[in-house]
């Protein structure tokens, strides 16, 4: 169990509907982290860029990709997660990859399909939340548009952080930002968001904003908009319950039941 967790969060440019040459590219990166960390992030659809063309780009379980991301968080002794298009009983999903430095994978499908592009009539929607735990820390892992509803966020199950990785446009980056700290403040959890950067094939303008917040909806990091960059933060346990504690916010939550 650790105290502290070190986080790289990689805000990239993607190329377009190539798996091997963003790999090549995240590969690199990833290689040259120089500092100990626990857990590396990157966007979603990481190897495609947000596609709906997912009978050509789609891998398996069993493919390039999963082994990739196997290899190098064994390499590197750090946890490595990012969505990627995955078929699986003639069934395609938008599904964000946990993989641990010991082989074990763990997975969340999207369970909001961005309308808006169409995405519902090409990937099958998740169905079941997910928190994964790691070393002593409970993560929840979201994709994008499920950043927009708050509900199927909320903290009913004392996880630590929440974390989505994104393909937002630059055109409403500002609800992004808005989000990402809401979301943070009312879960009292560290909140970690990670989109991309630049133009993708549809011509949809992509400026990062990729952060941290704390429990209180501070920003914690400080990566420039409409770059490349990588940033490495400490999230402390002492942080979250020392305030936790103090406040006692999460003690006054409604219940309810999500009904699917």
């Amino acid at each position: 169990m650790s105290t502290n967790l070190n986080v790289a969060i990689i805000q990239s440019n993607l190329v377009w509907e190539n798996p091997v040459q963003n790999r090549i590219n995240f590969g690199d990166k990833i290689e040259n982290i120089n500092h100990a960390v626990d857990v590396i992030v990157l966007p979603e659809m990481f190897t495609t860029g947000f596609t709906m063309n997912a009978s050509v780009v789609a891998e398996s379980m069993q493919g390039e990709t999963v082994s990739w991301m196997k290899n190098l968080a064994a390499k590197k002794n750090a946890a490595i997660t990012g969505s990627v298009v995955i078929k699986e009983n003639n069934n395609y999903y938008n599904r964000l990859l946990f993989a641990k430095p010991n082989g074990d994978i763990e997975y969340y499908n999207k369970r909001h399909t961005f309308t808006l592009a169409g995405e519902h009539k090409i990937y099958t929607a998740g169905q079941k939340q997910k928190v994964i735990e790691y070393k002593g820390w409970k993560l929840a892992t979201l994709i994008c548009y499920d950043l927009r509803f708050p509900v199927w966020a909320r903290n009913t199950q004392d996880y630590d952080v929440i974390l989505y990785v994104a393909n937002w446009p630059k055109r409403r980056v500002a609800a992004w930002d808005a989000l990402l700290k809401a979301r943070a403040i009312e879960n009292m959890s560290y909140c970690i968001g990670v989109n991309r950067v630049g133009l993708d094939a549809n011509n949809y303008d992509y400026s990062g904003h990729s952060a941290v917040y704390d429990v209180l909806g501070e920003k914690i990091t400080s990566l420039p908009v409409e770059k490349e960059g990588i940033e490495i933060v400490e999230i402390t346990k002492n942080h979250i319950e020392k305030n936790r504690k103090h406040l006692g916010f999460l003690n006054d939550k409604d219940s309810f039941n999500l009904i699917m």
